[in-house]
């Protein structure tokens, strides 16, 4: 469809659009560069019920690595409508990941959405927070209660994990000395990973990353896994705190 002059979006579940397809999406989308947009719903273990089978917590590194694939992880129901348009009106494969869980509203209607760049929510000078997908919302309530202590923190959405906004981490970086990522996919090969290589190449800073350590999920409904996992607030806060 999209060798005739149309843009296809395809959806399905992340561990399939990701996972079973990972050799159709780089061959018959990346390989020719075809202007197809892959919409993944249900990625994250915030999936719930559903179990480890259906939990990808490694899509992100999976795309990220097809050369051309770009890459978005919105916060929200606004960006992520904002993010559909916008893969729409570019030229090139995208990727699109989309959670199953609620999340808070965090950006209004006139949300202005720019592909490869970040947003800083928060400025600080202590720490910097760089969170995607429904970890945002989670990193600034983490933040409120580490202000609370007279600690300046500065977050920022990372809504594009590839492009990735290099100038903005490295401002960041540069200015707070240490970085927090914060996602929820496995602390392998994903936003933690990609701001890693920014930081060794161009900024060097103390850096945590915070997601899905090196194992599977497990099934449970989701707010109790993302406090299991320590991927709410509260988790954010007390792995900060030991990494300050």
């Amino acid at each position: 469809i999209a060798s005739t002059g149309k843009v296809p979006f395809a959806s399905t579940f992340a561990m399939f659009a990701a996972g079973r397809a990972y050799e159709q999406v780089r061959n018959s989308i990346g390989y020719p560069k075809l202007n197809v947009k892959i919409g993944a719903t249900h990625a994250g273990i915030s999936v719930g019920e559903d179990g480890a089978t259906h939990q990808c917590n490694e899509d992100l590194a999976l795309m990220r690595e097809i050369p051309g694939m770009v890459v978005i992880n919105p916060c929200d129901d606004v960006e992520a409508r904002a993010a559909v348009k916008a893969a729409y009106e570019i030229d090139g494969p995208v990727y699109l990941r989309f959670g199953r869980l609620a999340t808070p509203i965090i950006n209004s209607e006139d949300y202005k959405f720019e592909i490869g760049k970040g947003v800083v929510l928060k400025e600080g000078t202590d720490l910097t927070l760089i969170a995607t997908g429904l970890e945002v919302a989670e990193s600034l309530a983490a933040a409120e209660k580490l202000e609370a202590e007279g600690i300046s923190v500065e977050v920022i959405n990372m809504h594009t994990i590839k492009p990735l906004d290099v100038d903005l981490v490295v401002r960041s970086a540069a200015k707070t000395g240490k970085v927090v990522t914060v996602e929820e996919h496995s602390i392998i090969g994903g936003l933690g990973s990609a701001v890693a290589e920014v930081l060794a190449e161009k900024q060097p800073a103390k850096l945590l990353r915070i997601g899905v350590e090196d194992r599977f999920g497990e099934s449970g409904p989701a707010l109790k896994l993302l406090e299991k996992y320590e991927l709410d607030a509260a988790g954010i806060y007390k792995k900060v705190k030991a990494f300050l």
